[in-house]
């Protein structure tokens, strides 16, 4: 049975969509079959997927949450899961932010999005659940379908400030609707070792969590090389393998399933 990790944050542009997929390819060659999610309506992770035209993408996952919200049957997952060099992966569009607002009137809503990804869990090892910047619906919706979540952050005060937000949520959720829910730890990403503003707030988040919560040993730097592979489609196992933010994530693939073990 697989297992359903979401990466979240309050606090957009911390590396998180990057993050869910260069992870998933890391994931993929540690030999573990992955299945990305893209629960954002900007659909980013799908253009890193290389997508261009969204709205020509037949079956996203706001067809689906949609369907659930009007009970109707959902199609056959080859209708919709999409594959690119050993990654399964559902895009997102646009219609998404048509569901966020349906949510808030729909009986159960919380429960939407854990019907349509329970029933994959026997195919995949990790379903990795890219969310939207919020603490919105549709965050919540991906917090209650979740086994783990791991909160990325970069180290900024901002940052820092959306993270206590974030954990008040998944405890809450822990307590109202999904005890299983567990946090998988704090990643730091877009790391300048050189600034002492990075400095200062990597020791701040270690020494305010450690023993509560684990901070992954992997730190992602900041380097051009993100941003021109998600330029390319390409992960960084594919567009720059040496690169420090390549060696970064295959180490935190490697934390994650340690965890398994």
């Amino acid at each position: 049975m697989g297992k359903i990790i979401i990466l979240g944050s309050e606090k957009g542009g911390v590396a998180k969509t990057t993050s869910t997929y260069n992870l998933a390819y890391c994931l993929a060659k540690e030999g573990k079959k992955v299945l990305a999610v893209d629960f954002d309506s900007q659909a980013n992770l799908s253009t890193c997927f290389g997508i261009e035209d969204i709205g020509a993408v037949p079956v996203t996952i706001g067809h689906l949450m949609m369907q659930r919200i009007e009970d109707e049957e959902l199609p056959d997952a080859a209708e919709y899961i999409q594959s690119r060099n050993g990654v399964d992966f559902i895009p997102s569009s646009i219609m998404l932010s048509v569901v966020e607002a349906k949510l808030r009137l729909e009986m159960g809503a919380e429960r939407m999005l854990a019907g349509i990804l329970e029933p994959l869990k026997e195919r995949y090892d990790y379903i990795l659940v890219d969310t939207c910047p919020s603490l919105g619906s549709l965050t919540i919706n991906a917090l209650s379908a979740a086994d783990g979540v791991i909160i990325t952050v970069n180290p900024q005060l901002l940052a820092m400030m959306g993270l206590q937000d974030f954990l008040k949520t998944v405890k809450k959720i822990r307590g109202r609707i999904n005890p299983g829910l567990h946090v998988e730890g704090i990643l730091l990403t877009m790391c300048d070792a050189r600034t002492n503003l990075c400095k200062v707030i990597t020791e701040q988040v270690s020494e305010t969590f450690q023993g509560q919560i684990r901070i992954f040993g992997s730190r992602i730097p900041s380097t051009v090389k993100v941003g021109e592979s998600v330029y390319y489609s390409q992960p960084l196992v594919e567009y720059a393998p040496d690169s420090g933010a390549c060696a970064a994530y295959q180490n935190l693939a490697k934390e994650v399933i340690a965890d398994e073990s």
